[in-house]
């Protein structure tokens, strides 16, 4: 079989839209990726549809039927994929399958979340055999308070300090005030950032990502199809899913195994070292990697654990502009999950498109020079992890 390429990118901005049903929001998602393909509705001949229970779905996470009946029942199939915050490109995985496979020439791959107020509650139900309801029931931890403790553990083994991490937010907002679809778009000064609020110690309110609305949509074909439209398409050099080992050191339930030090995402690991051996390359040949940041903490962590840079090296790349678009290690030139917020199903599509505009050389001041290979990576609930290699 011949490749699969990325033929259309479609993304609805993030932000709060209270007067906005989620399938309103997905419909500009899905118009502008069928635009961008030149494509018509009666053309697609498959869905694969990131899932959730917080909105839509008609309360069975069915986010894939209700955005057919929106944009009109042909009878094509829909593929529902539930993987937490790593839906997205959970889904993408599987409209890439079914192209590479040659059961479809042409799939739409699509995913948007309005999320509810305030910290996630991971666990649907009051459910006392849930180990996650149990774990949030009598531990009491919402994702701050983890991403603190991992914080805490890094600053303890390579010296960082509090000035370090709000310098990760100062890049991010250097980079997604240029992004039209981003939530926050405003400049960060190192004091702005030290003087919010103290949310769990030491991560501040601007140094963790909030929760929002958005949806992005991804159009998948095969080689042959693309090369009628375009000249210059854009490529799936792999895509890679794993879950987390039980001996990576995180608390999976109630307990866990003392894990190897630092590499506590072994979801993370996994589907990333798989993504980077299915596209016959290794970490540092990547011109740029959209990562998850829900907070400063990963953009430090996750590149050494991949094997980007040396351990302890981060924030030195950081403080030398290495990480910026124009540097020779650009991370999260979108601006990243701090500038967009959260809008946990939709995440791994929209980093997709990020990457695509990168490589389609679309993304303004944001522009990662010559870029020609990225990487986009995503965490969900449940241990799941995303990670996706386009190449043009």
């Amino acid at each position: 079989m011949g490749e699969v390429a990325v033929l259309g990118l479609g993304m609805h901005p993030w932000g709060k839209f209270p007067e906005k049903p989620l399938n309103d929001i997905c419909r500009v998602a899905v118009k502008g990726a069928l635009a961008d393909a030149d494509l018509r509705w009666t053309e697609v001949q498959a869905v694969a549809a990131a899932s959730s229970r917080f909105s839509g779905g008609k309360g069975w996470g069915l986010n894939g039927n209700d955005i057919v009946e929106d944009m009109g029942s042909t009878g094509i199939p829909v593929y529902n994929m539930s993987a937490g915050c790593a839906a997205g490109a959970n889904a993408f995985s599987v409209g890439y399958t079914m192209i590479k496979s040659g059961i479809h020439d042409v799939v739409l791959v699509v995913g948007g979340e309005k999320m509810p107020k305030g910290f996630i509650q991971t666990s649907g139900l009051d459910d006392h055999t849930d180990p996650e309801f149990l774990r949030q029931r009598c531990v009491g931890l919402p994702g701050p308070g983890f991403w603190a403790l991992l914080t805490r553990q890094r600053m303890a083994e390579y010296g960082t300090t509090e000035e370090d991490l709000a310098a990760v937010c100062v890049k991010a907002h250097e980079v997604g005030t240029h992004n039209e679809n981003a939530r926050f778009r405003q400049k960060f000064s190192l004091e702005d950032v030290l003087n919010s609020n103290m949310v769990n110690d030491p991560l501040r309110l601007y140094e963790i990502c909030p929760v929002s609305d958005g949806a992005a949509a991804v159009v998948l074909c095969s080689e042959e199809f693309a090369r009628r439209k375009t000249r210059h398409p854009i490529f799936v050099a792999s895509t890679a899913v794993a879950t987390a080992r039980f001996d990576d050191g995180l608390p999976r339930g109630l307990a866990c195994v003392p894990g190897t030090r630092g590499a506590h995402h072994s979801e993370a690991r996994l589907s990333v070292a798989g993504a980077l051996e299915g596209a016959g390359i290794g970490p540092k040949d990547l011109d740029l990697v959209e990562l998850q940041d829900n907070t400063v903490y990963y953009e430090l962590a996750f590149p050494e654990e991949w094997g980007m840079c040396e351990p302890g090296e981060s924030e030195s790349l950081l403080h030398a502009g290495e990480t910026l678009p124009t540097g020779r290690m650009p991370i999260n030139p979108s601006g990243g999950f701090l500038c967009f917020g959260e809008a946990t199903t939709a995440q791994g599509l929209f980093q997709i498109c990020e990457v695509g505009w990168q490589l389609r050389g679309e993304s303004g001041p944001r522009q990662v020079p010559d870029a020609k290979i990225g990487m986009a990576q995503s965490i969900g609930l449940g241990g799941n992890g995303t990670a996706v290699v386009l190449k043009r």
